[in-house]
């Protein structure tokens, strides 16, 4: 299917719903009002849960600290309902960023629990306050007007909602296709692969929690000037378990997944409420929970993923252009070949009693590959953490391009000019190869969230998709862009890790291991790589257990052996070394 086609379905969709108040009833309308309102704060929570990875049952907290401000601006201090927007979104924009700060370093299911205490919180605060009526509430709310025109009538009111949704879902599309998208898309994937991408991962994580409770406020926003009254019990823990519910019927993963989910359990608990009278008599209200989460059971056995990811899976295949030809991202001025690029002293890492790295000292010049290897245990993957600050020293120092890099964050490091690639390999499985590869672009980049919700950032995408397209092409995987990482063998897996590095212009490209799992005609095309990298005095790092692959390829080894430096030289050197054919190679080398 065709992306213009893919248009051409969306504008239907779009004409069919602004008809709705045309051939539905007002009964029906209403109920399309609130699936909208709920569809907002679902939305926050697909970006929050289904694609960070957070889960929130907060998020009623926050439709409620929006719902509550802007009722107190209009229906007890006098204002428009367009200040008690801007009033919702910065209260609960600011309790956002408070909490967030707060609470998200915290992961699992300390975060999930986390959630459940604030949103019991407010909610409490909510129905405690004497100027906000208590758990009364607040009354008396006024209709949204645009000029002259009042929105109190439910079709007129449907419109706007639906405007809100559309525009949301839009912005919230072209944010995950930019820069600060891929950043949250690329939370998933642990905070060890974030930051070795030069992101934050706490920003990131901040930035996507605000977010969603700015959707929630605009569903607060909403909800209040629909019912024109407002009380704490629409806004308590249950509440916030129900968004978390349609976002998951809906499919977590995908966008439309939160107004899908909206309506689906919507028109369902509506539907209940309609029948179950008539089969359960006077037991209907104790039954209702029951009958709801059965159908939810069963749901949940037959479309995990939910109602849109197992529909699109039957759905032809989205045919997306090829990135056009741009201009290249502007690269890093690489130093002059034999310049200190990194040095390494008297490195010494200890976990508990255990001494990893033990005084271990090297360096490493422009334009040369170096070797570390050792047998297992010997300390190289400790050693590969502590160079890019996934872990940090007990002493010594880590000097980069003569800056001390020993104590600073990984993402600063990374930003700095180092990338490196995973022992296990670490990939984004559903997103596709192109998608995976721009995350490395993502230090040479520089559009923000507006930029990119607004689509301001078209001329520099253009240049970072057509960067990491050829960054593709370069390891062999440019012929299939669009396929999901997931889908590759582990062997082209970790030449996808290599193109990803290779999109960020490092000044030092640190491996590990990088030949594990190729075969040898993939071996030699990596080898060929490096060395034309090498060529164009770019410094490369590698462990690898390979022997003829390392001997073939690199300048100079480094042996490690029980956390210490063995010792240190050429390939022929190092091949006829005594202590190394013992601790490592084996006599018959």
């Amino acid at each position: 299917m065709s992306p213009r086609r893919i248009r051409l379905i969306e504008l239907a969709i779009v004409l069919l719903l602004a008809a709705g108040p045309l051939y539905l009833g007002p009964f029906r309308i209403t109920l399309l009002n609130y699936v909208g309102v709920y569809g907002l704060a679902a939305l926050g929570l697909v970006l929050l849960t289904g694609i960070g990875g957070m889960v929130s049952m907060g998020q009623a907290a926050f439709v409620g600290l929006a719902a509550y401000s802007t009722a107190w601006a209009t229906a007890l201090a006098g204002y428009s309902p367009w200040v008690g927007l801007g009033l919702a979104l910065v209260v609960t924009g600011v309790a956002a960023l408070a909490i967030g700060i707060t609470t998200l370093r915290l992961g699992g299911h300390f975060l999930a629990l986390s959630t459940v205490a604030w949103g019991l919180s407010i909610y409490f605060l909510l129905g405690n306050i004497e100027g906000l009526g208590r758990y009364g509430g607040i009354s008396g709310i006024p209709p949204i007007s645009i000029g002259s025109l009042s929105l109190m009538a439910s079709d007129r009111m449907f419109y706007l909602i639906w405007g809100v949704l559309i525009s949301a879902l839009v912005l919230a599309r072209n944010l995950l296709n930019s820069r600060e998208g891929r950043a949250m898309r690329v939370l998933r994937g642990g905070n060890t692969l974030v930051e070795s991408l030069g992101i934050s991962a706490f920003r990131a994580k901040l930035v996507t929690f605000v977010v969603c409770a700015l959707l929630g406020a605009l569903s607060g926003w909403l909800y209040a000037h629909l019912g024109r009254y407002v009380s704490p019990a629409p806004f308590d823990v249950n509440i916030g378990i129900d968004y978390l519910m349609m976002a998951m019927v809906g499919g977590a993963s995908e966008l439309m997944g939160a107004v899908v989910g909206s309506g689906i359990v919507t028109f369902l608990k509506n539907g209940i409420q309609d029948y179950l009278p008539m089969i359960a008599k006077g037991a209907a209200g104790q039954l209702e929970i029951v009958v709801f989460s059965v159908l939810f059971i069963i749901f949940l056995q037959h479309a995990r993923g939910g109602i849109v990811p197992t529909v699109a899976r039957w759905l032809p295949q989205v045919k997306e252009p090829l990135p056009a030809p741009a201009q290249a991202l502007d690269r890093k001025l690489k130093p002059s070949p034999r310049t200190p690029v990194l040095r390494v002293d008297g490195a010494l890492r200890r976990f508990g009693g255990l001494v990893a790295v033990d005084n271990v000292s090297f360096d490493l010049a422009a334009g040369e590959i170096l070797g570390l290897i050792g047998p297992n245990g010997a300390g190289k993957s400790t050693m590969f953490n502590l160079l890019t600050g996934a872990l940090h020293l007990d002493a010594g120092r880590i000097y980069f391009q003569e800056r001390e890099i020993s104590g600073l964050a990984p993402h600063t490091i990374a930003r700095a000019g180092i990338a490196r690639t995973f022992q296990h390999v670490k990939i984004r499985p559903r997103m596709t190869l192109l998608d995976n590869v721009l995350l490395g672009t993502y230090p040479r980049t520089k559009a923000g969230f507006f930029a990119g919700a607004l689509r301001l950032d078209r001329v520099e995408e253009a240049r970072a998709r057509y960067e990491a397209l050829t960054t593709l092409e370069r390891v062999g995987l440019g012929n299939r862009p669009f396929e999901l990482a997931g889908n590759l063998p582990l062997g082209n897996q970790r030449l996808l890790e290599v193109a990803r590095a290779l999109a960020a212009d490092p000044v030092l490209l640190v491996l590990d291991e990088p030949a594990a799992g190729l075969r040898r005609q993939e071996k030699r095309a990596l080898a060929d790589l490096l060395r034309s990298l090498r060529a164009e005095h770019m410094t490369i790092l590698l462990v690898e257990h390979d022997m003829e692959f390392v001997m073939g390829l690199v300048d100079r080894i480094v042996v490690m052996n029980f956390g210490s430096k063995l010792c240190e030289g050429t390939p022929d050197d190092i091949r006829r070394d005594p202590r190394v054919q013992d601790a490592y190679l084996g006599s018959a080398a």
